[in-house]
């Protein structure tokens, strides 16, 4: 991957990383439930299961991007789309509060349910296919270690900020509750920016055939 593409999937990952959506309030509203210990047993719970959907891509993605440049192009259209939609879906709901009824169970059991509850969500399978794909080149060496590469990085950095999210929560539990306009800016801001990197995938050149 040249420079330029490389450092756009780097900011759009990011992006997406730090929005607030579905995985990173669950954390959140673990870690206020549970403390620091259950927010980051969920945290790398989740990241686990992440890396699931990219294996699994890894294997599907590959075989349909060395069978077919065109099934890849309408891929490609519909991954910036996708991103698009998700911009505009989290600057829609930038008003949904975190969800703070959530049990405390222990960090062993947070840890198996943030692998079974990103493991089983088709919206991170359909993410990944829609997103890391945009990245790979076909000529640039095999496309499932460029998709595993890429969604390792991926996962790594949401498992990063989760963490993040983790101290923060367990340090103020009641900080995200006290101030919900914060967080309805942030998630507006992420919205925005998500879709504006949808666009600028819409665009981007699109990796050689072989």
């Amino acid at each position: 991957m040249d420079t330029a593409n490389f450092a756009l999937f780097l900011a759009a990952a990011l992006a997406i990383a730090i929005s607030p959506g579905p995985g990173l309030l669950y954390v959140a509203a673990r870690t206020l439930a549970g403390g620091r210990n259950e927010g980051l047993a969920s945290s790398f719970g989740t990241g686990l299961g992440g890396l699931v959907h990219v294996a699994a891509g890894a294997i599907g993605v590959s075989a349909l991007m060395l069978a077919s440049a065109e099934a890849f192009a309408v891929l490609k259209i519909a991954g910036a789309i996708y991103l698009v939609w998700l911009g505009f879906k989290s600057f829609r709901e930038s008003g949904l509060a975190i969800d703070t009824k959530v049990a405390a169970t222990g960090a062993a059991r947070a840890f198996r349910e943030g692998i079974v509850v990103e493991a089983l969500n088709p919206k991170t399978a359909a993410f990944f296919l829609a997103f890391l794909p945009q990245f790979v080149d076909p000529s640039a060496g095999p496309v499932w270690l460029q998709f595993v590469v890429l969604g390792l990085i991926s996962v790594t950095l949401n498992t990063a900020v989760d963490v993040v999210v983790t101290f923060l929560a367990a340090r103020a539990r009641h900080a995200a509750i006290s101030r919900p306009g914060l967080l309805r800016r942030l998630r507006q801001g992420a919205g925005v920016a998500i879709a504006s990197l949808g666009l600028a995938l819409f665009f981007a050149r699109r990796p050689a055939s072989l």
